[in-house]
């Protein structure tokens, strides 16, 4: 950093003050060159600045980062995990049976919710292309995408609950000890 003292611009103010034009130019270089250099050190001092902060921030769907852990998940066990322990578990072909009918009978909710959602979401990315959106248009498609998303949340959680009503207390201790151990 360049030092200022009272010496040195008792020294420019002589040297504009003998009334030259060459006395003049200095100085004014001089103190241009001290604000750039104080600037630049301030600059480099305070580090870059940092972007503005959103009020909300971004996550993306289903990301429990800015909650911690997932506090549903916790209590609800996928079917894959019941079917990757069956034998650990003690699974009897009753239970077995039973699971594989909520399965397909949630897969025949799923799909056709899928299908639909599919179906909406590209009509709705078709109104967002236009050059001018039709907002009371795009709204009311986006209402329709949001309640099929809901309609096939409401399906994946029914078929949670049923899988985990059909487990006994002791197999539910046991995959949520091996949910655990596994990183589930």
């Amino acid at each position: 950093m360049i030092d200022v003292t009272s010496r040195s611009l008792k020294t420019m103010e002589t040297d504009c003050s003998s009334g030259t034009k060459r006395g003049s130019r200095r100085l004014r270089w001089t103190f241009c060159f001290i604000a750039l250099a104080v600037a630049a050190g301030g600059a480099r001092a305070e580090g870059p600045p940092e972007p503005p902060k959103s009020p909300m921030p971004y996550h993306k769907p289903h990301d429990i980062s800015m909650h911690g852990e997932d506090p549903l998940g916790a209590k609800l066990f996928p079917p894959d995990l019941i079917m990757d322990h069956q034998q650990e578990l003690g699974i009897d072909q009753q239970q077995r049976d039973a699971i594989l009918k909520e399965i397909d009978r949630a897969h025949s909710q799923i799909f056709p919710l899928k299908w639909q959602m599919s179906g909406a979401t590209e009509q709705l990315a078709k109104a967002l292309d236009a050059p001018k959106i039709d907002e009371d248009k795009a709204l009311a498609q986006a209402d329709k995408v949001m309640g099929l998303e809901r309609d096939l949340k409401r399906a994946h959680l029914a078929l949670l609950i049923r899988i985990r009503n059909l487990l006994t207390d002791s197999q539910r201790a046991k995959i949520a000890e091996l949910r655990g151990k596994a990183g589930h």
